[in-house]
């Protein structure tokens, strides 16, 4: 497993393609809010709920949006959101949809609870605090390599949620740990809490990479 440095979303995708079809894995962290866009939303396979009309809409408050091969429907990303795309071939570990996004909720879950923040799973996908998502979850599946993956808010702008649906989900709220645990938690404090309980959870370690050092890698196993 490989942590790498931030990318711009964009950037990001292309380097998670990448890695799909040489069929690594890795996990791909943005640990810096600061270089990442300052909104982004993106929605899922199910894009035609969203025209272009509703896409220009939030363009024009300077948000970018991308219209993904995720499942589920449309979320936001930016500043103050940790978000991870881990791209597993779950031939090594246990090849079912259900099973990693369990997993994947079971290290954020792990995670709040090192913050003591009750977190939990509800019918719907994702881990939430009562009745708010502090995390959301959207994932991709091709021959059992896994794309996209989680937000988790940290000390997110909650009111860039009140500009969509979140995940389709109308009647619920959402939250982030700053405002579980009544003082700021940035995505830097909240990175080695991830990586502990995602090591922890998916049987694993990690290694920290520079960009450059990633590249070099990726050119020797294309060959």
């Amino acid at each position: 497993m490989e942590k790498c440095e931030c990318l711009a979303y964009s950037y990001h995708i292309c380097l998670k393609s990448i890695f799909k079809e040489l069929n690594l894995s890795y996990c791909h962290m943005i640990p810096k809010p600061c270089t990442y866009p300052l909104v982004v939303y993106t929605v899922g396979i199910r894009s035609s709920l969203y025209p272009p009309s509703e896409e220009m809409r939030l363009k024009e408050m300077g948000a970018e949006f991308y219209r993904t091969s995720r499942g589920g429907l449309i979320t936001f990303h930016g500043p103050g959101q940790l978000v991870a795309y881990p791209v597993l071939n779950l031939q090594v570990w246990t090849p079912s949809v259900k099973w990693y996004v369990c997993q994947l909720e079971k290290t954020i879950i792990e995670l709040c609870h090192q913050l003591d923040i009750y977190a939990s799973t509800s019918p719907y996908t994702g881990v939430w605090v009562q009745n708010k998502k502090i995390a959301a979850i959207g994932i991709r599946m091709s021959r059992w390599v896994t794309s996209h993956g989680i937000g988790l808010n940290c000390n997110t702008d909650l009111s860039w949620f009140d500009h969509i649906v979140p995940c389709g989900i109308a009647d619920k709220g959402v939250t982030s740990l700053s405002q579980e645990v009544g003082g700021d938690v940035s995505v830097s404090d909240a990175t080695p809490f991830f990586l502990s309980a995602f090591s922890h959870v998916f049987h694993c370690s990690f290694k920290s990479q520079t960009l450059d050092e990633l590249w070099y890698d990726l050119d020797n196993s294309s060959r």
